[in-house]
């Protein structure tokens, strides 16, 4: 069964779930507001229904109800590799189901089918300026690719409504084909004095960046990117990317306008630049050592950190409250492959001493690390030294995830997405209105009481 088979098999089965909730349970309250929620940014506040992926605070980010080890142990793997198929992942969240190597082949050769790049793409990226920042060039390469959209062009012949998803599938497999080769070319545009490399289609999704950034000897790096994009792809619906790009495409935005928005989202450093932060201090505390920290040093140097009102990059998350399995996953990779690596040691010190002084100040609820405490260290051992581009790595694995909601955000009829705003005058008149009608209620009582 192919995949747009798969998708169709599940579309009319989550139809009729979500029309039935709407019918049935359309009145059913999921969580009342409060003023200290909606001045903090809604956080916490359920927005979105995301079926791809759930962060479960307790236990991490599930991806179609299955943890990360689960999902690392049952998706299919190449002979001689440790880590799943690019193609087996997209399969997975795009179709729930868990698909046989046969199928995780095949998405990863209807991917080398559509992976050519435009050249205007790549004119695009050569236009920005030697400093240009390397998100920027990444989000107007795919802008620019909308020009290329088959959503867009059938929406224009008048595509009826229940198969919008079909040619959103379309450019989403169109659109992540081609990013390995656009996030490739930025890096050596950028860092390799723009000596390109030709992609390799003889080689799996994850292998091809690797070969193409120059990493092509090097089956380790193959591998460790398997992972990176596998424990990347998608974190939920609700994070700022991800419903940037939902919101965006809400509006029956094409793939390409709706993710080049959720880059630009990510591109924040309160969301995905945050691994490149977390790098450059765990470098800034090597350095003011002069090699690994001790312990007391590592101590001393998060004390310090903490009383310039800085947090520790890396630790904590809006919604984990343990240790992020993702970042257990390169831990684990990082142990088995370069143990000695002064780093990983500074980083597995940090991880020995953070938590315990973050806990002490009770001012944080997960004082435990993310994966962003471990993204960098990963890629720097690798020879990829430019923090700048991490970024754009998380990117490429996430243009997996955006694309999959976009298309189930369709193929169930999403709306628009409208919330309501309030002016801070009205929020002040519903508070004195309430209180008046608790105080009123207290003394109806009082009277009948008495």
């Amino acid at each position: 069964m192919s995949l747009i088979d798969r998708i169709e098999v599940n579309v009319s089965i989550w139809r009729e779930r979500v029309a039935r909730l709407m019918k049935e349970h359309g009145d059913f309250v999921i969580a009342n507001v409060t003023v200290e929620q909606i001045f903090s940014g809604i956080r916490g506040v359920p927005i979105q229904v995301s079926d791809i992926s759930y962060v479960d605070p307790a236990k991490g980010i599930r991806y179609r109800g299955y943890s990360i080890n689960e999902t690392i142990s049952l998706l299919p793997k190449l002979p001689g590799t440790v880590y799943p198929l690019s193609g087996g992942l997209y399969y997975f969240l795009m179709g729930n189901e868990l698909p046989t190597l046969e199928k995780a082949l095949e998405i990863e050769d209807e991917w080398k089918a559509r992976s050519k790049v435009p050249d205007y793409v790549f004119r695009v990226i050569d236009s920005f300026p030697e400093n240009g920042s390397t998100m920027a060039m990444f989000s107007a390469a795919v802008l620019s690719m909308s020009s290329d959209s088959k959503f867009a062009k059938s929406y224009q012949e008048l595509l009826i409504k229940s198969d919008y998803w079909k040619m959103t599938l379309e450019d989403s497999l169109d659109l992540t084909a081609r990013t390995p080769q656009i996030c490739a070319y930025i890096y050596n545009k950028k860092y390799r004095n723009n000596q390109q490399i030709e992609p390799d289609l003889s080689l799996d999704y994850a292998a091809n960046f690797a070969h193409m950034i120059g990493k092509g000897d090097d089956p380790q790096y193959a591998d460790m990117m398997r992972l990176f994009i596998l424990l990347h792809a998608d974190h939920e619906n609700a994070n700022v990317s991800a419903h940037t790009a939902h919101l965006v495409g809400s509006a029956l935005s094409d793939v390409y306008l709706s993710c080049s928005a959720g880059l630009n989202g990510l591109a924040g450093p309160l969301h995905g630049l945050a691994n490149q932060e977390c790098f450059n201090w765990l470098v800034k505390l090597y350095d003011y050592f002069g090699g690994v920290p001790t312990k007391e040093q590592t101590e001393e140097y998060i004390h310090k950190t903490l009383d310039e009102g800085k947090v520790i990059p890396g630790y904590g998350h809006a919604v984990l409250r343990c240790i992020d399995p993702r970042f257990e996953a390169e831990r684990v990779f990082a142990q088995k492959h370069f143990p000695d690596d002064e780093y990983f040691r500074t980083a597995m010190v940090v991880f020995e001493t953070a938590p315990d002084i973050l806990k002490a100040t009770g001012k944080v609820k997960n004082q435990w690390p993310n994966v962003d405490a471990m993204n960098g260290v990963l890629q720097h051992h690798y020879g990829i030294t430019e923090s700048d581009y991490y970024t754009v790595l998380f990117g490429l694995s996430r243009m997996l995830g955006f694309t999959c909601h976009v298309v189930w955000a369709r193929a169930v009829g999403k709306p628009i997405e409208r919330p309501k705003a309030l002016t801070t005058r009205s929020l002040e008149a519903m508070i004195s209105e309430d209180i008046e009608s608790i105080s009123e209620l207290k003394t109806k009582k009082a009277e009948t009481s008495g």
